[in-house]
């Protein structure tokens, strides 16, 4: 793809902070957002711990009557969406509509109110279901809402592919930006904390259910024990590199590259040889032009169960071989949970700010020479600012086989950010 892209805007609905700022500052100091859930509903939970948005005020950006017709998830997108509008000082209302687009991933689409309703239909009767069940829980309902209240017209999709949706997002948008777009609001939310929601991720074998936030989700440990869910995500502007010279914005990273491949294997668990993650990271690297020796990091999956683990590590010894002890590893998800569609939006943005800032973030509860010695992957556990930071690959899996790999390059650095 020819066409180069930039992400010139960010926007961040987390459990560590609500904005790009505050939730880079918590990623870099290792906070840990990971906790009971507060939800009143969530009393007889087999899962005890999830990474859930606190903080988060849905009338600062949302009216009443659109929050009455649409779901949490979308609520967080709605949000995130302007954040990165704002960010990137793009008012669409200056741009032909056709020359802007919306791209979102949503793995569960909208669980509170679809739980609502349908428990309306049943324990009531049908007259009692709402009127926006089916506009408010739909997969599309994000990318629809943002192109709506934006006037977006170039073009609108949605992605499903569980975790691996966020970045396989970005493709997407890339590709629109190919086809004649300016500039592309990208990225996934979720926000599958609901009863009906938390009873279905219960029913995989690699969910946590300790209750001990400080014991929970450990990618890349010999105690970890399964993903800790989560809620939030993060939305980006990605825009063609030329538009955004012209505007006057720099951006935080570019876009070199990108790949999508699949286990073909089990319906939950990964491919224990990493044969495809591994080719989704060669032919990301391909498509960008670089070289394994050319990574400075990698924004790890980070499946924090042992299998998962260790089918991640074969595929980075498969792409990097011996160096693999010497490339930097992080999983900052480990402080948020696994935000199914919104995690690989979330931990694109957050390698786009390890480039810009020329900071990788640790591993929360990390333990680097037990990584080390079982996995063979060199895990960040503190923040470190390496000597060369130019390039970053991220990758993401879903459920079922996905799998997805973005490779990064950096922009201008500022450490003050």
């Amino acid at each position: 793809m020819t066409t180069r892209a930039v992400l010139s805007g960010l926007g961040v609905v987390a459990p560590t902070g609500v904005g790009a700022r505050p939730y880079w500052r918590a990623t870099v100091a290792g906070r840990n957002g990971i906790r009971p859930i507060g939800r009143p509903d969530a009393g007889r939970s087999p899962v005890v711990l999830a990474g859930e948005v606190t903080g988060f005020d849905a009338a600062r950006w949302i009216d009443d009557e659109l929050r009455a017709e649409t779901d949490r998830w979308t609520w967080f997108a709605l949000a995130a969406a302007e954040m990165a509008l704002a960010d990137a000082a793009l008012r669409p209302a200056d741009h032909p509509p056709f020359h802007l687009s919306v791209v979102t991933s949503s793995g569960s689409g909208g669980n509170e109110s679809g739980q609502r309703e349908t428990h309306a239909l049943w324990a009531r009767q049908p007259g009692e279901a709402g009127a926006h069940q089916s506009v408010a829980w739909f997969h599309a309902a994000g990318a629809a809402q943002i192109s709506i209240r934006h006037g977006l017209t170039g073009g609108c999709g949605v992605v499903a592919a569980d975790g691996a949706g966020g970045l396989d997002a970005l493709k997407h948008a890339w590709r629109l930006l190919r086809r004649g777009g300016k500039a592309v609001i990208v990225g996934g939310t979720e926000a599958p904390l609901s009863p009906f929601a938390l009873a279905c991720q219960s029913t995989l074998p690699t969910v946590h259910r300790g209750t001990d936030p400080e014991r929970a989700y450990l990618p890349f440990s010999p105690q970890a024990s399964g993903f800790v869910p989560g809620e939030g995500g993060a939305l980006m502007v990605l825009e063609e590199k030329a538009h955004a010279a012209e505007r006057g914005v720099r951006g935080y990273a570019e876009l070199l590259g990108h790949a999508a491949t699949h286990d073909a294997h089990h319906h939950t668990a990964p491919a224990a040889d990493g044969v495809q993650l591994a080719r989704a990271v060669t032919t990301a690297l391909e498509q960008a032009g670089r070289a394994p020796e050319d990574v400075d990091v990698v924004f790890a999956d980070g499946a924090g169960d042992p299998a998962g683990d260790a089918a991640e590590a074969a595929a980075l010894r498969r792409v990097f071989g011996d160096r693999l002890s010497e490339v930097p590893v992080t999983v900052p998800k480990a402080g948020v949970g696994r935000l199914t569609s919104g995690a690989g939006a979330l931990d694109a943005v957050t390698a786009a700010l390890a480039l810009r800032t020329g900071v990788v973030p640790p591993t929360r509860g990390g333990d680097a020479r037990a990584a080390r010695e079982r996995y063979g992957v060199r895990l960040v556990t503190r923040w470190t600012r390496p000597e060369r930071l130019t390039t970053a690959v991220v990758l993401a899996r879903g459920t079922g086989g996905f799998n997805s790999a973005v490779v990064l390059g950096s922009l201008d650095a500022d450490s003050s950010y």
